[in-house]
């Protein structure tokens, strides 16, 4: 298991320290992610470069862009072209394509003249170029693009479900949000329509499923359907949050709270500013501080911080009197700023 890293700063400048708030890569970086799948990338040279939890950086070349890994692979970009380079920081696969997707299931789609196919990790064809467009694999199928329309794929890149569509989002639980005249709606993984495409579709706010629940918005407000397309929360709301910990954060008249899978309200609308749940708590903000509270509405950490971000393995980001801390879910400060 590798270790668990958190992001820290002092005198404006970024390291990480572990869960014994021992400090492990010192600070010495402007601008650093948080790590994801083994690795962080930090700013160097101008330029964002990975770096694995030892602080080491991904040097053996010098990319104008290195994407997240996925299954052990990072697209990279040099120049105009892409390619993918593994853990080590080798390539493995040429800077020979045009455009290029993250893996996914073992594949992953790429354009090298005007058609898009999909690669193994290998870098050898697993589906010869033949779409217009192609996305990645989730759930076993894919969207790929025909003749303007969009449909699915299997992983022999045959169509499961025919393009017709304006768009296609990947599977999730089994369902798929799909676009028409700019109305999403949802088919299954036969492509019968579950819901007719009837709701506001903006790429400012891409629907997604969390815990089977994904907000929709009509005329302006907001509410929840389930993956099978059945509304569990009418649009009343001005601002809605996903799902998790079994609650979606909800906005009505100024004011924040909570309601649960079945669209009743959990915790009432109350907080000037919330969170979604992670890990069990939600920070809230009351009377222009930051706290936490649990998922049946009680204060676990009181307010009294300017800033506070989620729970991210048993440690929590807050900002007090300017300087930052990290708390655990008893409230306990175990690193601060100096």
């Amino acid at each position: 298991m590798q270790e668990r890293l958190y992001k820290i700063r002092e005198h404006a400048k970024y390291g990480f320290i572990n869960e014994q708030a021992e400090v492990v890569i010192e600070p010495q970086y402007y601008e650093v992610e948080d790590f994801y799948q083994g690795f962080s990338r930090v700013r160097f040279n101008d330029r964002l470069v990975p770096m694995d939890t030892l602080g080491r950086l991904l040097m053996k070349h010098f990319f104008n862009y290195v994407g997240l890994f996925e299954e052990g692979l990072a697209r990279v970009q040099l120049v105009s072209k892409w390619g993918y380079i593994n853990e080590r920081g080798t390539i493995v696969v040429p800077i020979a394509y045009y455009e290029a997707e993250d893996f996914s299931e073992g594949k992953a789609a790429v354009r090298r003249s005007a058609r898009f196919g999909y690669l193994n990790k290998a870098g050898d064809w697993a589906i010869a170029p033949q779409y217009e467009r192609a996305w990645t694999f989730s759930e076993q199928l894919a969207a790929a693009q025909s003749n303007g329309y969009c449909g699915y794929i299997d992983a022999a890149g045959d169509w499961v479900i025919e393009p017709r569509f304006e768009r296609c989002l990947a599977f999730q639980s089994g369902v798929a949000i799909v676009v028409v005249e700019d109305q999403w709606g949802l088919i299954d993984r036969h492509g019968t329509l579950l819901l007719p495409p009837q709701f506001e579709f903006s790429n400012d706010e891409v629907p997604s499923f969390f815990e089977e629940r994904a907000s929709f918005q009509q005329n302006g407000k907001y509410g929840f359907i389930n993956s099978n397309g059945e509304i569990v929360a009418s649009p009343t709301y001005a601002f809605v949050g996903d799902f998790s910990n079994g609650l979606a954060l909800v906005q009505e008249k100024a004011r924040f709270g909570y309601i649960n899978l079945e669209g009743h309200l959990a915790i009432k609308t109350q907080f000037e500013d919330a969170q979604v749940f992670a890990e069990g708590l939600a920070a809230v903000q009351y009377q222009r501080k930051w706290g936490y509270i649990n998922t049946t509405g009680e204060w676990i950490i009181r307010p009294k911080y300017e800033q506070a971000m989620p729970f991210k393995n048993g440690l929590a980001l807050v900002a007090q009197n300017g300087k930052w801390q990290y708390l655990n879910q008893q409230g306990l400060v175990i690193w601060q700023e100096k």
